[in-house]
């Protein structure tokens, strides 16, 4: 393995390997579709029948975005499981990106069947390829620990720069066209970033292939790693009904909304409590038992370790709960109770500052893609094609754009709150590319 890193570290694009910019455009492409369908949902949802949309009330619209969302969350569990133990990292990323390809392409159908249909197969492509990813680089840089910081800070570049892209074009596509155009333009967009990755993955060697069995009997721990703390029983049990319960919480409150109380799991009351908030609290609780019960159990380094990942996860559900308003209730209101026309001098400068918050960066990554072509094209030619293609795309859409995109309800909802969008990395806006990858490469 060590010789296979430094074996891709002899092509080199700003001071890191060319597989790390593939990696990045994949990961743009694949954030450009999530987050363009994001942007569309709640809207398509609660626009009028005459609008082409479903014309729910708000809170059903939230109800089944807030469903998709933590589901999308917790999928990674299951697509990290798969990675790791049975087909590896590269083959998770390829299926997560055909699941999600498919899934953009059952909601440009646009039927309840085809709507459902395809967000089930976001949730279950997100599993797959968002955990996966990530890992792919952590192994690309074993050993590389001066680098590695600046590898992730360049990978989320493109997180950005494909969220802001995604918003803004399948965002006017929805609104403007037809929501089925937003939504297929986010599963051609996942496609070729799709076929970039499959015909570049070999510049990874022998990284995120499928995992060798080992023979855990076989494992010994050495001296300094602490004692294992092995699950019993009763707290298997008890982690499966918490698990059933917070679940069937999760599924249950849009089927519940939406059929306004025909079909619902928690369809009772006990002690003055609805059987939903029983539910969740109940499975809140067992959980807090859990915790109770087994951090003692451990030794002192990783006791106090779970008690620090225990208090910044509480303060991730406030962060969290707040951030998931920009799709949802901030577009709501950016789209019945903000002024969104522009005249005058405030019209001029928006067209300035528009322009330059588009066409800057894409300068600067289309450089970059340039760099990658010099490097790769010879032995990865159709992968460089299908990105290629994704860029034209991408370019000649931007090129068609009204220039004053304020009168879009997306780009006043999403064009503020969307460049804050997935702040995994410090990064605030696709607009900090241009100043951050060109130092990174040192």
């Amino acid at each position: 393995m060590t010789t296979a890193i430094e074996n891709m570290f002899k092509d080199k694009v700003l001071g890191h390997p060319a597989g790390l910019f593939v990696l990045f455009f994949t990961e743009m492409w694949e954030r450009f579709s999530y987050y363009g369908m994001r942007a569309l949902l709640v809207m398509f949802f609660t626009a009028s029948l005459l609008d082409g949309g479903w014309g729910w009330p708000r809170e059903h619209a939230y109800a089944i975005f807030g469903t998709y969302t933590s589901l999308v969350y917790l999928s990674t569990l299951l697509g990290g499981y798969f990675a790791d133990k049975k087909i590896g990292y590269r083959y998770a990323v390829v299926i997560g990106a055909l699941l999600m390809t498919l899934g953009h392409g059952a909601m440009a159908v646009e039927t309840p069947f085809f709507i459902y249909l395809g967000l089930t197969l976001l949730v279950f492509g997100s599993g797959f390829f968002k955990p996966n990813m990530t890992s792919i680089i952590s192994e690309m840089y074993k050993g590389k620990d001066e680098k590695k910081d600046g590898a992730y800070t360049i990978f989320y570049m493109g997180v950005n720069a494909g969220a802001f892209l995604g918003i803004l074009l399948c965002g006017y596509l929805g609104e403007q066209v037809g929501w089925r155009w937003g939504f297929g333009l986010a599963g051609i967009f996942m496609l070729f970033g799709l076929l970039q990755f499959w015909f570049a993955q070999n510049i990874f060697g022998d990284i995120g292939t499928k995992p060798v069995k080992v023979d855990s009997n076989a494992v010994e721990l050495s001296a300094d790693e602490p004692k294992l703390n092995p699950f019993t029983s009763g707290q298997l049990t008890l982690i499966a009904i918490a698990g059933v319960l917070g679940l069937s919480w999760i599924l249950n409150d849009p089927v519940a909304k939406i059929s306004e109380g025909a079909y619902n799991l928690f369809d009772f009351s006990l002690f003055g409590m609805e059987g939903s908030n029983l539910a969740i609290l109940s499975a809140l609780v067992i959980f807090i038992l859990l915790l109770v019960i087994r951090i003692p159990k451990y030794d002192k380094i990783t006791r106090d370790r779970m008690i620090a990942v225990i208090f910044f996860a509480f303060i991730t559900i406030f962060f969290w709960a707040i951030f998931e308003q920009a799709p949802s209730s901030l577009t709501i209101f950016a789209r019945d109770y903000t002024q969104r026309v522009l005249e005058g001098n405030a019209a001029f400068i928006f067209k300035i500052v528009n322009t330059m918050m588009t066409i800057i960066p894409l300068g600067i990554i289309t450089w970059v893609l340039w760099l990658l072509f010099k490097k790769t094209f010879s032995k990865y030619a159709l992968s460089n094609i299908f990105l290629a293609i994704n860029f034209l795309n991408d370019l000649g859409i931007e090129y068609h754009l009204p220039s004053l995109l304020i009168k879009n309800s997306f780009a006043s909802a999403h064009f503020g709150f969307g460049l804050l969008d997935d702040p995994e990395d410090g990064a605030t806006a696709p607009v900090l590319i241009g100043i951050f990858i060109t130092f990174l490469g040192k």
